[in-house]
């Protein structure tokens, strides 16, 4: 279980990537590789676990999640839209995901000390 995770989100990334990038040039099966990416993506960060009780890590955590969905919904919007809502909510998703990426280890370093 410890490299299932890992391999999970190294996997999910790379679709993840590899759809966004072949969605800009119009291959009709890239929002179904960009989705199967943010799941895969999704689903390690619901599995991973947090070392910590404290009330910040706990608010990252949810933050982490609440990008998780934004990038399923970004492929959601992938399939239903012709325009551009795709990138904004990508975008949000990016920022949260880059914020609680380096956020949540410095938490848990700070309540081991």
């Amino acid at each position: 279980m410890k490299q299932f995770i890992p391999a999970l989100f190294v996997i999910g990334a790379a679709l993840l990537l590899a759809g966004a990038a072949i969605y800009i040039t119009g291959w009709p099966f890239a929002p179904l590789i960009y989705i199967i990416g943010a799941c895969l993506f999704a689903l390690a960060q619901f599995n991973s676990p947090i070392k910590g009780k404290s009330k910040t890590l706990k608010r990252l955590r949810i933050q982490q999640i609440f990008g998780s969905v934004a990038l399923i919904l970004a492929g959601i919007f992938m399939f239903t839209t012709r325009g551009n809502e795709w990138m904004a909510c990508l975008s949000i998703a990016a920022v949260l995901e880059l914020y609680t990426a380096f956020r949540i280890p410095a938490e848990e370093a700070k309540e081991q000390n």
